[in-house]
């Protein structure tokens, strides 16, 4: 027998094929990855997602938190990480991210902090709340924390585990806790 009939033979027949597939239908494990894949949209952080006001052809890790997620616009073309967090202000705090920004895994942005009045017990402290923007083409590192009221000017890099708060030159590089420039971005001349 020549190698194409004992290929054929080695392979299930299109009736075995079809058992197979129906009598997967009946396998316990398959039901459980689906009730999976249906309460994943249950998770808190999948919910507020359909909130966030996205621009074009964002990629965004399954992970990352949205909070106050109403207050979040991403523009385009933006890359977030696995385990990145925005926080948007519970009243008034807005994040605004622009085009072709990179964040790297586990950036943390808030729009708001809280205050410390003495005698106030910790957890009635007031907040204060501020906007966050960021520029266009700008990449922060892993872990760079972005406090409530930063700017970040567009090409700007902030380097991994950076605190920033206030504003941030554009084509700056900010690297510290507090963040500070250590350097400046060249782009590449076009012509």
């Amino acid at each position: 027998m020549d190698e194409v009939s004992l290929a054929r033979k080695d392979s299930p027949s299109r009736l075995r094929r079809l058992f197979r597939l129906v009598g997967s239908s009946f396998d316990p494990r398959a039901w459980l990855h689906l009730f999976r894949i249906v309460n994943y949209y249950n998770y808190s952080h999948v919910a507020p997602r359909r909130q966030v006001r996205f621009g074009e052809s964002p990629n965004v890790s399954p992970d990352t938190v949205f909070t106050n997620a109403d207050r979040i616009e991403i523009g385009n073309r933006v890359r977030i990480g696995s385990r990145c967090y925005f926080w948007a202000g519970p009243s008034t705090g807005r994040i605004i991210i622009g085009d072709d920004v990179l964040f790297g895994p586990e950036v943390m942005l808030t729009a708001a902090s809280y205050l410390y009045n003495a005698g106030t017990p910790v957890t009635e402290q007031p907040m204060k709340e501020a906007d966050i923007c960021i520029g266009n083409d700008v990449w922060l590192g892993t872990r760079a924390i972005v406090l409530a009221g930063a700017s970040i000017g567009d090409h700007a890099i902030i380097a991994a585990g950076a605190v920033v708060r206030g504003d941030v030159e554009p084509m700056s590089i900010m690297a510290g806790s507090p963040a500070k420039r250590i350097g400046s971005r060249e782009l590449p001349r076009s012509g």
